[in-house]
């Protein structure tokens, strides 16, 4: 399956200089994570084994004056409160289940670590 479609181009139409960004980042969930089903919504893209372990919008997670011009927000769904100074916000909304919003705004950020955190959020998703 591939993550980029008209619904993925028309969700980053005003957000077109993110959208290489989250060409690299379909990329490397679908080598990872073939058997992920991808959902466009309008307020958020979401992937999902047996249950939703990844989202990418456009929330504002930080002051206006403090994101980055070029950015989107990866969501995660973990069993534990992340700490990383990555992490610009994160909740328990219910416990046991901590959802995680991490700001992605270059290349560099979708390294290794990141998607260490992306299997701990499928392996999770999978679990419940």
């Amino acid at each position: 399956m591939t993550y980029i479609n008209q619904d993925v181009l028309f969700f980053f139409d005003k957000h077109q200089t993110a959208f290489s960004l989250y060409e690299v980042f379909a990329d490397k969930i679908e080598s990872r994570f073939p058997d992920t089903k991808m959902k466009v919504q309008k307020s958020q893209i979401t992937f999902s084994n047996r249950h939703v372990y990844a989202g990418v919008s456009f929330l504002r997670v930080k002051k206006k004056a403090e994101l980055p011009d070029d950015y989107f927000v990866l969501t995660l769904g973990l069993p534990y409160p992340l700490e990383s100074g990555r992490v610009a916000v994160k909740t328990e909304p219910y416990p046991g289940r901590w959802t995680t919003h991490i700001l992605i705004s270059s290349i560099s950020d979708l390294d290794e670590e990141l998607f260490d955190w992306v299997d701990q959020a499928y392996e999770f998703s999978e679990k419940k």
